[in-house]
């Protein structure tokens, strides 16, 4: 039984991701006795760094940190660390050649929303009329505010049925919504919520002009965020516990009093849980005190999506005109990225060769490829886009498959998604899949979950202060207006007879 000797609080953090430092930088700044646990060899989940067997960095894929995550650029400035490149500009692609170029939205005249993304985004193909087709969908967005009531409504319907109800074109979903869903959600739009896509298109892209400017880290996530972070959670007395893979809980009186790593017993207080939805199911299989409560057993509802990653070195220049890149209409229902390494992480700036990193998600077929099948299919498909790619050698690579590695927002999944309080008193839940009326997403969901969580702790435990938890930007004026007239209307049809099938 593992319990420190210290009348300090104990409390176990079980996930070494952001929601899990984020909850245990906070809960050890606040003098708690914290032990995270990670089960794999390095804290960081899906942005822990490793090298390839010639020395050089590799992570489980590009995150990008776009305008909006006011938490996260809050963590680094208190971490005193600079680890983002400037603001980017991104393009897309398909077999055709390039289809779209975005501009710094944030060095543009302001306009209002959805105005500045419509006009100043340059679509070198696609036509006025189809463009035009999304306005309607602007009663949807105005419509989904991200209250619980609204997720119930959209979350029975796929995000293809949304958009095919308000009359986008065929071209416009096929050419730009289904892009977005397939690298913003990592699905095809018949297997996304609709309330998932509102969310996420709102978020990342509509609701400010800026929104989807994003930076990049200069480095490794791992290695330029996670590394000085987890040694500021050491330093504040927290313990790291990597390789510890948590087997089970056990439970008196409604409350989790210890966690289990195989032959290790950790005491709690309170106990985070910042796991993905595969961990968690995990966990679950093996605890009895889980099986036991239908929140849990309900996680067998949930899934997740295979992600593959790539990291190509090549033995000379190849002009990519803009460092961050979306492809699409290479594989039916996967979407897939590509980066340029030498212009956003500061090792490659002189390097001789070109170092592009490549990652597919939604890529179930790919998997099952060996690295050589891998690498070949990645240079056609960059070849498609810039045809130099064809032309270079690959001198070393690294192919990073991740089963199961990202959430999948399913249509009808959100009635078993879990919030942040559970039925044990003092065990809670963070994550980008953990329910919040924040209104952020992936790592800033993820980090501000985490910090909710913390706050749970703190309220349940008594001891130190809240986490500051930046909200979202608000609405614009007139999007708030729509928003109280869109409420106001619903109240008045609510004492309506109803019935037809929601």
């Amino acid at each position: 039984m593992t319990r420190e000797n210290t009348d300090r609080k104990q409390v176990v953090v079980v996930g070494a991701g952001w929601a899990g430092l984020g909850s245990a930088y906070h809960l050890a700044r606040q003098g708690y006795a914290v032990t995270l646990l990670e089960a794999g060899a390095y804290p960081g989940g899906l942005v822990a760094g490793w090298q390839t067997p010639q020395g050089r960095a590799v992570e489980a894929g590009i995150h990008g940190f776009w305008y909006p995550y006011r938490n996260i650029f809050a963590l680094t400035d208190r971490l005193g660390i600079q680890p983002f490149t400037d603001w980017t500009r991104s393009a897309q692609y398909s077999p055709q050649g390039l289809e779209v170029e975005s501009p710094l939205f944030q060095a543009q005249p302001y306009l209002p929303t959805p105005l500045g993304t419509f006009l100043y985004t340059d679509f070198k193909r696609l036509p006025l009329i189809d463009r035009l087709s999304a306005l309607p969908l602007l009663q949807a967005l105005i419509d989904f505010d991200n209250s619980d009531e609204a997720w119930q409504r959209y979350d029975r319907i796929t995000a293809r049925e949304l958009f095919r109800q308000y009359g986008v074109s065929a071209r416009l979903y096929h050419e730009s919504f289904e892009p977005m869903l397939l690298v913003g959600l990592f699905a095809p739009g018949e297997q996304c919520s609709a309330a998932a896509a509102l969310g996420m298109l709102y978020y990342f892209i509509l609701a400010h002009q800026p929104d989807f400017d994003v930076r990049w880290c200069r480095g490794t996530t791992g290695a330029q965020i996670f590394r000085p972070w987890t040694e500021a959670i050491e330093r504040a007395g927290g313990q790291i516990l990597a390789n510890h893979r948590v087997s089970d809980v056990r439970v008196e009186n409604n409350r989790v009093t210890a966690v289990v790593c195989g032959d290790e017993v950790f005491e709690a207080d309170a106990v985070v849980f910042a796991v993905g939805i595969s961990g968690l199911k995990k966990i679950v299989e093996q605890s009895a005190p889980l099986r036991d409560r239908q929140e849990f057993r309900d996680s067998r509802n949930l899934g997740a999506i295979d992600v593959l990653a790539t990291r190509l070195w090549l033995d000379r220049k190849v002009e990519i005109p803009l460092p961050s890149n979306a492809c699409f209409g290479f594989h039916p229902t996967t979407g897939w990225t590509f980066f340029d390494l030498n212009a956003l992480h500061d090792e490659y700036r002189d390097e001789p060769g070109t170092v592009v990193e490549a990652d597919y998600y939604h890529a179930n077929q790919l998997l099952a490829l060996d690295d050589d099948q891998v690498l070949r299919q990645v240079q056609r498909d960059l070849a498609g886009c810039i045809p130099a790619f064809g032309e270079a050698k690959i001198v070393d690579h690294a192919v990073v498959r991740i089963p199961q590695g990202v959430t999948h927002f399913a249509p009808g999944s959100y009635r078993y998604l879990l919030p942040a309080t559970t039925s044990f008193e003092n065990l809670f839940m963070a994550g980008d899949w953990i329910v919040t009326r924040h209104g952020s997403w992936s790592q800033e969901k993820a980090y501000v979950t985490g910090l909710e969580a913390a706050n749970k702790v703190i309220s349940t435990l008594g001891q130190g202060q809240p986490a500051e938890i930046l909200p979202v930007i608000p609405d614009e004026p007139h999007i708030q207006v729509m928003r109280s007239v869109n409420r106001f209307v619903r109240q008045g049809l609510q004492g309506l007879p109803s019935f037809w099938l929601p």
